[in-house]
């Protein structure tokens, strides 16, 4: 039986073009390495080369999302609290820390920090939409990371590592150190 003629299923014979490689393993391939989406498709060194650019460009716009987020933070409880501080300082002398803990009761919606301050809901809205990005751009540096391409991962560290050294020339030791984690 010769099973050659495919019953009218012509075209076999015509060549496929060059398609993403999925590697699952630590690689350093170049050409047809595709980069989380097939449309992202390297198809020579000069792309590779762009790509691994952008990569880092990436990282470095992580790290700026992230200093923009703490610096809206601080200015969003910088005016909250602008007019709270006469208040809190009057009210802290008659009532203890206890006292307020214990006054806010089961039913308030659970026990805030001491000194917490509600967040309007414009200034909620700019929070989220922040941390949305930054939560984003994340989970997209971590799927690239996850190509197990040697030239990406490497663009990816880099790019954290120049947006860190941009972004993080100061610091403060009150606050949480928070490095490139997933969000």
């Amino acid at each position: 039986m010769d099973h050659g003629d495919h019953g009218g299923h012509g075209g076999h014979d015509m060549p496929m073009g060059p398609s993403c490689s999925m590697n699952m393993l630590w690689n350093t391939q170049i050409v047809d390495t595709c980069i989380v989406f097939p449309s992202w498709h390297i198809r020579s060194n000069a792309d590779f080369v762009l790509s691994f650019f952008i990569i880092i460009a990436l990282g470095v716009f992580y790290e700026y999302l992230r200093v923009i987020q703490k610096n809206v933070d601080q200015r969003i409880a910088s005016s909250l609290t602008k007019g709270k501080r006469r208040e809190r300082n009057a009210r802290s002398r008659s009532i203890s820390p206890t006292e307020q803990v214990e006054a806010q009761g089961l039913l308030s919606g659970g026990v805030k920090p001491a000194g917490s301050v509600p967040v309007p809901p414009f200034y909620r809205v700019v929070r989220a939409v922040l941390y949305g990005l930054t939560v984003f751009l994340s989970f997209f540096l971590m799927l690239v990371f996850m190509t197990y391409n040697a030239y990406l991962i490497l663009a990816v560290v880099v790019g954290a590592a120049i947006g860190h050294y941009i972004f993080g020339g100061s610091i403060s030791p009150f606050e949480d150190a928070k490095g490139m984690a997933c969000h």
